[in-house]
């Protein structure tokens, strides 16, 4: 099994894009102190989601020097947003060792969309980051986390071969669906380092089953 833990932005947004946004920055110390955690770990992997400018001024550097790597899920339709990821960051991180992957176009939930909607979240959203990053995407993170039986087929059609979800439950080696943990401004390294250590429980289960419910739906 492993843990993926998943960051939003790094230090504070200049303005929140949506109600509740700053709560899934974490401060820049506490985000060093972090990685220092996870310098040993081969059981842990990262990923940022939103393609906030963070991600390559403060993360890149800092996964750079402690020879750390993550995957970096951009919106395509915020390349030209001063405050986002654009293709020379996308370049950047892709030559430094980063992975890309896609969080789609607007950042808008994934269900009950139109056929026109979903080609754009799911297809076009994939090329266009494929064009300005200049590498192959096979990954997708669910933008806020929702998800169902028919968004489901819909990404295994249009040939992902990592869906990750905002669960908090560990992942299973190569599991195509994917979940992940959150870090929020509360983290710290010590909180943390007590879910990389905690044993399975009852929230657990719970998560599971809601997870399971979710693909039935």
């Amino acid at each position: 099994m492993r843990i993926h833990l998943c960051f939003h932005g790094i230090g504070a947004p200049r303005l929140e894009r949506e109600p509740g946004e700053a709560r899934y920055w974490v401060a820049e110390k506490p985000f060093l102190d972090i990685l220092d955690l996870l310098t040993d770990r081969d059981d842990v992997d990262l990923s940022f989601d939103d393609g906030n400018r963070s991600d390559v001024e403060i993360a890149l550097p800092a996964l750079t020097e402690r020879r750390l790597t993550a995957t970096f899920f951009a919106l395509a339709g915020r390349l030209q947003d001063p405050d986002s990821l654009d293709p020379e960051a996308l370049v950047r991180l892709r030559t430094a060792g980063m992975r890309i992957g896609s969080h789609g176009w607007a950042h808008v939930p994934w269900r009950d969309l139109t056929d026109a909607e979903a080609r754009r979240e799911l297809v076009d959203a994939r090329t266009a980051l494929e064009e300005a990053g200049g590498t192959m995407i096979r990954q997708v993170a669910l933008p806020l986390g929702r998800y169902d039986r028919r968004l489901l087929h819909r990404l295994r059609a249009s040939g992902y071969d990592t869906v990750f979800t905002s669960d908090r439950l560990p992942a299973r080696d190569r599991a195509w669906l994917s979940p992940r943990y959150s870090v929020t401004e509360r983290d710290t390294a010590a909180s943390v380092q007590q879910l990389l250590a905690r044993r399975p429980d009852l929230g657990d289960a719970v998560r599971l089953g809601r997870s399971l419910l979710k693909r039935l739906r």
